[in-house]
């Protein structure tokens, strides 16, 4: 999955924050304290679709984007991804594992000790 620029991530947050999947139009509106052009959020939404971050359908003459994964599960992924860049996955899972709060280490052994994903 592909690491998103600053602006990507702005994009990304708007389209995370709502149910349905929205139009150009739609996130330019959510982003207009950014002062960016139309053009702009369009190009952004097409090279997000092009990594299939996001999904586009047609509806009318508007393509709508919606996720193509939850911000979790995309969080989730590139995490998995850092890991494959080591040649000793369990140093780098005890080392990730000390560096988190007591409340991260709780949930993440609750949901381990539930056998459910995390």
């Amino acid at each position: 999955m592909a690491r998103l620029g600053e602006l990507e991530r702005a994009v990304m947050d708007v389209l995370w924050a709502h149910d349905e999947p929205m139009s150009v139009r739609a996130v330019h509106a959510a982003l207009s304290g950014r002062d960016l052009a139309y053009t702009t959020v369009m190009t952004v939404l097409t090279r997000l679709a092009n990594k299939n971050v996001v999904r586009r359908a047609r509806e009318g003459r508007a393509w709508l984007y919606a996720p193509a994964a939850s911000r979790e599960e995309y969080v989730a992924e590139l995490m998995l991804q850092a890991l494959e860049l080591t040649g000793d996955r369990g140093s780098a899972l005890v080392r990730f594992a000390q560096s988190v709060s007591t409340d991260e280490a709780d949930a993440l052994r609750q949901a381990l000790e539930r056998g459910e994903p995390a």
